[in-house]
C-alpha cells in the first residue's frame, strides 16, 4: 500500500503550470460552477480573476471552496477534487511575483495594483484523486 508522501507525489505529478479547473464557490444555498485557469507557482495554487467577479463576492462571503481537475491517461479519464480555503491576496509582493510568472496577466490588467485585479490563493485542506482507469477514489489530507 502506498504512503501518504508517495500518493501525494502521485497526485502533483498532474499538476501543471497553468490549467483549466472547475471552481466551485457558495451564493447562498446554491453551489456556482465555473472554469478558471489555475496557476502553480512555487507549489502554492493561484486563480487570477477580476476583483468584481462574482466568484470574489461569494468567497468573502464563504471562502470554503472546492475545486476540480478532470485528468486523462490514455483511454481512461479520472479527477482531482480539492476541498480549499481561499484567500484574497492583497500583499503587494505576492501579487506582483506571481503577476510577473504568468502569461496572461498583461491581456487583462496594467498592473499587479490595478484594483480590478483580485488574486486568489487556493490552500488545499483535503484531495480526493480518482486515478484514470480506476473504480474507487483516494481522499489525503494535505
Amino acid at each position: 500500500m502506498a504512503t501518504k508522501a508517495q500518493r501525494k507525489k502521485e497526485i502533483w505529478k498532474w499538476f501543471k503550470d497553468t490549467q483549466v479547473i472547475y471552481l466551485a464557490t457558495v451564493q447562498g444555498r446554491k453551489p456556482q460552477v465555473r472554469p478558471v485557469t489555475m496557476v502553480r507557482v512555487k507549489n502554492k495554487f493561484w486563480v487570477l480573476t477580476g476583483a468584481r467577479d462574482a466568484k470574489v463576492r461569494q468567497i468573502k462571503k464563504n471562502n470554503s471552496i472546492q475545486y476540480c481537475l478532470s485528468i486523462k491517461k490514455g483511454k481512461y479519464s479520472g479527477s482531482i477534487r480539492a476541498d480549499c480555503r481561499a484567500r484574497i491576496i492583497r500583499e503587494k509582493k505576492t501579487r506582483r511575483l506571481i503577476a510577473a510568472r504568468v502569461p496572461f496577466f498583461k491581456h487583462f490588467w496594467k498592473t499587479p495594483d490595478d484594483p480590478t485585479f483580485a488574486l486568489l490563493e487556493l490552500v488545499m485542506k483535503q484531495v480526493e484523486y480518482a486515478k484514470p482507469g480506476a473504480f474507487t477514489s483516494i481522499a489525503i489530507k494535505v
